[in-house]
């Protein structure tokens, strides 16, 4: 006895086809429609089951309404050159009345009451124009997604400015110390040969008083520590600089 024509709508109808490449898996889908106004149990196999993984690969579909199937060809080596020969097979029947366990359904449905539809399966490389608008397209997204460079670019630029304004100021201040510091040796130098000669004089008979002589040593004691802060400060402000820089 012939078997019933299949009441399922499949999309596509003839073949499932998979575009490559094929180093990574490739999915399809299947939507199987019942336009029928009883339930329908389906199954989807498949001469190949180790090359591909289907979820759901059973079920039931109630009136009207469409279920969509997943069909994903695991990676492989493609050849061109070698004919596809996978196939794939659904195969529906009328769910009886209040039906619950699926497998008993299958095994008390009679032959005449199956119905089966076959698919081939194709396998598609990209064209070579495909695969350069592809290129070109991630190339576009590459550089639209690249973070950009200009915006902080100023601050850098404006922390660089503040620098040698630093350094400009600290050479300054080092001129004017050492400026400061040629003053102070020539005084500590007067103050020693105004000393020198007043030593002289004593020692000749000149009536010069000791208040004199109290009054040159407060004066070099005074310009000797005069001197060691400017000579500090000129080694802080050197090395200061020397750091920044």
């Amino acid at each position: 006895m012939a078997r019933l024509e299949q009441v399922l709508i499949l999309d596509p109808p003839i073949e499932l086809k998979f575009k490559g490449p094929f180093t990574d898996v490739v999915t399809t889908n299947l939507k199987l429609k019942n336009p029928a106004d009883k339930r329908v149990c389906f199954k989807v196999k498949t001469t190949a089951p180790r090359r591909y993984c289907v979820r759901p690969n059973s079920g039931i579909i109630d009136p009207g309404l469409t279920v969509t199937v997943s069909v994903m060809l695991q990676p492989f080596d493609y050849d061109p050159n070698e004919k596809s020969k996978h196939k794939f097979m659904v195969q529906t029947v009328y769910a009886p009345p209040g039906a619950a366990d699926m497998e008993a359904v299958w095994k008390d449905a009679k032959p005449e009451e199956l119905m089966d539809s076959k698919l081939r399966c194709v396998f598609e490389l990209p064209l070579e124009s495909e695969k350069s608008n592809d290129l070109e397209i991630t190339k576009t997204a590459a550089i639209t997604n690249a973070p950009k460079l200009d915006g902080p670019a100023m601050p850098k630029s404006a922390s660089t400015s503040l620098d040698d304004t630093e350094v400009r100021k600290l050479m300054e201040e080092c001129k004017r110390l050492q400026v400061e510091l040629v003053k102070v040796t020539d005084e500590n130098r007067q103050l020693k040969d105004d000393g020198l000669r007043l030593r002289k004089a004593a020692q000749l008979g000149n009536p010069v008083s000791s208040t004199s002589n109290v009054a040159i040593r407060d004066n070099g004691s005074t310009a000797l520590p005069s001197l060691l802060v400017v000579i500090a400060a000129i080694f802080i402000g050197f090395f200061l600089g020397k750091f920044i820089l």
